[in-house]
């Protein structure tokens, strides 16, 4: 008999030293939330000791990895590809909004643009690309 599994896609964020304040920093901001594994590179490397070598974090029950990558690269993050965020309330869009956007950029200022009563598209201070909208 064979053993069938499913394939799981998961979000992958890789960093360059900033893996763990960015993954508490996302915890910190939606329920059901926690680190699920997190290895860190000890002192022989290739990463710097004590950053983060492999994570897995679940956010609102959604799974994610991220690393802090040992070697610099000439890309980072970008707003082709964002993480989108479906609010149930105008206090959620607005805290999130608040948070997410202090100490990154604005894209899309929170508005009515039609296809949502309240949206807006921010890079958090880590660069990664957030679109929140009110259910």
């Amino acid at each position: 008999m064979d053993i069938v599994t499913s394939q799981k896609i998961t979000t992958f964020l890789m960093f360059e030293g900033n893996a763990e304040k960015a993954m508490d920093f996302y915890r910190s901001l939606f329920d059901d939330a926690e680190v699920v594994t997190l290895s860190r590179y000890g002192a022989d490397g290739p990463g710097t000791e004590g950053t983060v070598q492999h994570a897995t974090f679940t956010l609102a029950g959604q799974q994610f990895m991220c690393i802090d990558s040992p070697a610099h690269h000439e890309f980072t993050f970008t707003p082709a590809v964002s993480l989108f965020v479906q609010c149930e309330s105008e206090a959620e869009i607005d805290r999130l909004y608040a948070a997410l956007a202090e100490g990154g950029g604005e894209l899309m200022p929170l508005g009515n643009y039609g296809f949502s009563t309240k949206f807006g598209w921010v890079n958090d201070r880590f660069g990664v690309s957030w679109q929140l909208s009110l259910a």
